[in-house]
């Protein structure tokens, strides 16, 4: 999986590895650059500043199909959707900007940025605190739908399938909800949203109040499926391809582009 539960929150576990990579290089530029205490601190605050930005820009450059339909959605820096290689860029920009009259340790700073940028990306290939997942293709379970009638998930294959995870009392679930819909329109899609833990009543009153309506929306009393994926919290959400054959995870919230870029292969 792609996150780790601290108690109730979920961190990504790219972003705790950005994390680690930062303090590394905080820790390495009080011992090795020649700078007062302030300035190392601007130059500092300046880079986290110019790698966000950059990393964002750069994302949604690429993606821009997707952030036309909802241009506002380029402002939710919560949710995934950043270009390390731009990032890296734009941090690189900054400190040859800020440092441009200390010509050494301008050097010995993209140097330092360098390879915090390759712990970072050494720390994701090696991700030493992910998992795999549990499940590999469609499992064999079956659960009750809305109007109590059975559902084999394995026999959901045929086309490309997204699975959700959900609960009503998860605000991330909640927002990524209307994607999940459009998701569901579109032509060789099909969107399964699995409750975990809660009754028919609160299921059916949360979707009738905001109108959602999914063909295939199932209950999941005794949270089978989050025990079955080992899942660290929710949402999460899996993809597979129309064999049942797992294709990708995510868990925490998900993004208009992320799924559009799911869908488009």
């Amino acid at each position: 999986m792609d996150a780790l539960a601290l108690g109730p929150l979920l961190i990504p576990l790219p972003r705790l590895y950005a994390f680690i990579a930062a303090l590394a290089l905080v820790l390495a530029s009080l011992a090795v650059l020649q700078l007062s205490r302030s300035q190392r601190g601007r130059w500092f605050n300046g880079l986290l500043l110019a790698w966000l930005i950059a990393a964002r820009l750069g994302h949604v450059l690429m993606y821009w199909d997707s952030y036309a339909a909802a241009p506002l959605d380029a402002l939710k820096f919560w949710q995934p959707g950043y270009s390390a290689t731009w990032g890296l860029l734009g941090a690189a920009a900054w400190s040859a900007w800020y440092l441009r009259q200390r010509l050494v340790t301008l050097v010995t700073a993209q140097v330092m940025l360098a390879t915090a940028f390759a712990v970072w990306l050494g720390l994701m290939l090696w991700n030493p605190l992910g998992s795999n997942a549990q499940v590999q293709a469609l499992p064999e379970l079956t659960l009750e739908n809305l109007d109590g009638d059975p559902v084999a998930l394995s026999s959901l294959k045929g086309e490309t399938v997204i699975l959700n995870l959900w609960a009503s009392w998860c605000p991330p679930c909640l927002r990524e909800m209307p994607l999940l819909v459009e998701s569901d329109a579109r032509a060789g899609v099909r969107v399964v949203v699995v409750n975990q833990g809660e009754s028919l009543l609160q299921v059916v009153r949360y979707m009738d109040a905001n109108e959602l309506d999914f063909e295939h929306a199932l209950l999941d009393p005794q949270q089978q499926m989050m025990a079955l994926t080992a899942t660290p919290g929710l949402p999460t959400t899996l993809l597979f391809d129309a064999s049942g054959r797992l294709v990708d995870q995510h868990v925490g919230e998900l993004s208009r582009a992320q799924l559009d870029a799911w869908l488009s292969h």
